[in-house]
């Protein structure tokens, strides 16, 4: 069993927070946007992932106080990319959830046969993220063609 390295764990765990409060100002957002004949479902499955990454984040915060760290006040970077098509909300909501696979996965790579715990939270995390991406290509072939 390795050893957990609390300090490298709660830096992961921080830019873990940083994208989920990007998140949910960018769900937010979006959700404000969205126009068209498909506004009402499409402006409650954006408040929806809002909510979602305000409770990621916050879950991210327990687990650092728990390691005796000290979460992050920031927020990650917002791309505006000024285009509020249903589309291009839509592809960038598919990206945002994509990346956020990439940082729960380096979490998981940090803690695997160091601790269950956080080898399950990671888990779980990238799932609800991976399914969220499935959601949103599924939502996005009514627009254009996804590879």
């Amino acid at each position: 069993m390795k050893t957990l390295d609390r300090d490298r764990i709660c830096r992961i765990l921080n830019t873990i927070i940083e994208y989920e409060m990007a998140g949910v100002v960018r769900y937010a957002h979006s959700s404000l946007m969205v126009i068209g004949p498909y506004r009402q479902p499409i402006v409650q499955f954006l408040q929806a992932q809002a909510t979602e990454s305000l409770q990621h984040a916050l879950e991210a915060g327990e687990l650092i106080t728990g390691l005796d760290g000290h979460p992050s006040q920031k927020i990650a970077d917002i791309e505006e990319s000024h285009d509020h098509s249903v589309t291009q909300i839509l592809s960038e909501s598919l990206a945002h959830e994509e990346h956020a696979v990439t940082l729960y996965r380096s979490l998981l790579d940090e803690v695997s046969d160091a601790s269950v715990m956080l080898e399950e939270y990671a888990r779980g995390k990238i799932s609800a993220e991976e399914q969220h991406a499935l959601e949103v290509k599924k939502m996005l072939k009514d627009y254009t063609p996804i590879s």
